[in-house]
């Protein structure tokens, strides 16, 4: 338990301050408790345990949105100066326990995952220049058993099966959009349905169906095959859909540009979206590791500050 000063024999902590940001972040207790894997009750309970110790409210619970009052703003004010400094020591402190130096051999699942995961391994490389990134390239059959085999370090990936030797850390879910061309019939829909892809091409990654949220989950239970014409690339994808040549369904990050500009227009699947997540896998024996333990870390930072529209995954095993 890190504690940063005791006031009244009460201590503030960094798990304080690091539930500060969540709220000022995600702008509310229940998202908070999503980012921080806690329940809402429990995240309730520490920040109403802080303000007694401090004798001092700290966010305004009659407004909507949460805001927070002038001692929350100060004590925001002083987790976005003391965590960074923190985070920073405990790096280091973990490099002079296990090293500042090795390989980190990256497998991704996912086409769209590159478009935040070069980002992401920027800022790791400023913090490990000792650590060697390499992305393994290409479709694999069974990404994962990359790990197995000794041929990749660490894989991004949609599934979250138990497997022995092992371990999935949850990064964050995310929605998956119906494409579809501007002005088409179906954009007057609030969501699709099944049915409503009947009859259109399905404009897809070249990936098998089982790969695929839209057909494994929506689609092929509904007894629906339409029609599928391969891309490789997003921005393919997306010209095919302008072009009227079929629908599409892709992550809201990764067409977020494009629909701003009016290129495609885009409707959540079924009454309560189509969501799916993303994990790091690793074995099980490198989970501690202190340098894979904070590409993990700072991938989940780095995806929360600049995607739109992500929420925390499911915690794995």
């Amino acid at each position: 338990m890190f504690f940063i000063f005791n006031m009244n024999n009460h201590h503030i902590e960094l798990r304080h301050l690091r539930l500060l940001q969540a709220v000022a972040q995600t702008g509310g207790l229940t998202a908070a408790a999503e980012r921080l894997h806690l329940t809402q009750s429990a995240v309730s309970h520490q920040l109403k345990a802080l303000e007694e110790a401090l004798g001092l409210p700290l966010v305004e619970r009659a407004v909507r949105p949460l805001q927070f009052s002038a001692a929350g703003r100060r004590l925001l004010a002083l987790a976005q100066a003391a965590l960074p400094l923190a985070d920073a020591a405990l790096r280091d402190l973990a490099k002079l326990k296990d090293g500042d130096a090795g390989e980190l051999r990256i497998a991704v699942e996912c086409h769209t995952c590159y478009d935040w995961l070069m980002p992401a391994m920027d800022c790791y490389r400023d913090v490990w220049p000792g650590v060697e990134l390499d992305l393994l390239g290409g479709f694999q059959a069974d990404p994962v058993g990359l790990l197995l085999d000794g041929r990749a370090d660490l894989v991004i990936t949609s599934e979250a099966a138990p497997r022995p030797g092992i371990f999935h850390a949850p990064l964050f879910g995310f929605e998956m959009l119906a494409l579809l061309p501007p002005a088409h019939p179906l954009a007057a829909r609030k969501w699709l349905a099944p049915g409503d892809f009947a009859g259109h091409t399905l404009i897809t990654y070249p990936v098998p169906e089982d790969r695929l949220d839209l057909i494994r989950r929506v689609l092929a239970p509904a007894g629906i095959r339409p029609p599928r014409r391969e891309a490789q690339l997003t921005v393919a994808i997306l010209q095919l859909v302008a072009s009227r040549r079929g629908l599409a369904a892709l992550p809201a990050w990764a067409v977020a540009p494009y629909l701003e500009r009016g290129y495609v227009a885009a409707r959540g699947i079924g009454k309560h979206g189509l969501w799916a997540e993303l994990y790091a896998a690793v074995r099980e024996t490198d989970a501690a590791r202190a340098y894979v333990a904070d590409f993990i870390e700072t991938v989940k930072r780095d995806s929360f500050a600049r995607l739109p529209g992500i929420r925390p995954a499911v915690s794995a095993a």
